[in-house]
């Protein structure tokens, strides 16, 4: 399926993931084997993909554009490694994740080890307004998971902070990869700023269908068990929801699971979520975002390109992983 969404850039992309082998490398077997490990967790390579596509769009690839594309992999990567010490996550993308096959104190490492290596790469073009941009959405990536750790268990979380959050830390990597490819092809401040809306919003409808997988997928496709973000004490948009279209005394039972035994709280919630509309709003959510996202598209020339990042658009809701 990714391979159809990504056909008009499957070359660039390809020479994307022999950069990133190339740059994630030592002379030390045991770190080299680390770093082998940790370049497979990125998974889709969904903001490599944007970066490349809406630089087709504008013009030919240019090496620079696989550079970018190639530290936004690697921070993106690094945000996934310290997520997983974060939940404690054993598995991702169906494969071990570094902190279950090492330890947390080398996850925590990992991630600040590819960090450290998506600068140094940054700092080799020939302008330095990919490392200012990447490590402005790094901060926001950051403060936004910051955050949503410091707000875990709290249930007077509301939408309006819901979003905030969710823009920082999944949609500010999708909107740098975006406007840094219209930048970076000579567009103008405005299509620039379109562009970057774009990769918000799409961010937030894959954000929005990642908290509506972690109740309602597969468990053996999405690639992790269901009901994590209950566990971890994390309020996403259907929890949310439901809270807010409860009366006073349902609210007051539900927080009393939400508080509960972590282990509980899925199987004890799912009936609530049932008889709530959370299910619906949430999908309805998620496609209002894809239709914001598809608007800011109009600044694309037609061709390839663009009709690969409408079909991105909509797996980003209608995924099963």
């Amino acid at each position: 399926m990714l391979t159809s969404l990504y056909r008009p850039i499957l070359r660039p992309l390809a020479d994307v993931e022999t950069t990133l082998r190339n740059e994630l490398q030592s002379g030390y077997e045991a770190v080299a084997s680390l770093l082998r490990h940790g370049v497979q967790l990125g998974g889709k390579r969904l903001r490599p993909a944007m970066h490349l596509l809406i630089a087709r769009a504008f013009g030919p690839i240019t090496p620079a554009n696989v550079v970018i594309a190639t530290v936004l992999e690697m921070v993106h990567t690094a945000t996934l490694v310290h997520d997983d010490v974060l939940d404690d996550a054993c598995e991702r993308r169906h494969l071990p994740t570094i902190n279950s096959l090492w330890n947390n104190h080398t996850s925590i490492l990992l991630g600040d080890y590819l960090f450290a290596q998506s600068f140094r790469l940054a700092a080799t073009l020939d302008n330095t307004r990919t490392c200012l941009w990447v490590g402005e959405a790094a901060r926001r990536v950051c403060e936004g998971e910051l955050r949503q750790v410091l707000g875990r268990d709290d249930l007077e979380l509301d939408q309006a902070t819901y979003f905030e959050m969710i823009n920082g830390k999944t949609a500010e990597l999708c909107r740098v990869a975006c406007s840094l490819a219209a930048a970076e092809a000579g567009c103008d401040d405005a299509t620039v700023s379109r562009l970057a809306g774009f990769g918000s919003n799409l961010g937030i409808a894959f954000q929005i269908a990642d908290d509506y997988l972690d109740l309602w997928g597969d468990d053996s496709t999405v690639g992790k068990t269901l009901g994590t973000d209950l566990e971890q004490g994390k309020l996403t948009l259907p929890v949310i929801r439901v809270l807010e279209t409860s009366s006073p005394e349902d609210r007051q039972r539900i927080g009393q699971i939400l508080q509960g035994p972590a282990d509980q709280r899925f199987s004890r919630l799912r009936p609530w979520l049932e008889r709530s509309d959370a299910r619906t709003y949430t999908a309805e959510t998620a496609e209002r975002f894809r239709r914001d996202a598809l608007a800011s598209l109009d600044v694309l020339p037609d061709g390839e390109s663009k009709t690969s990042l409408e079909r991105i658009a909509e797996f980003s809701i209608k995924r099963s992983f």
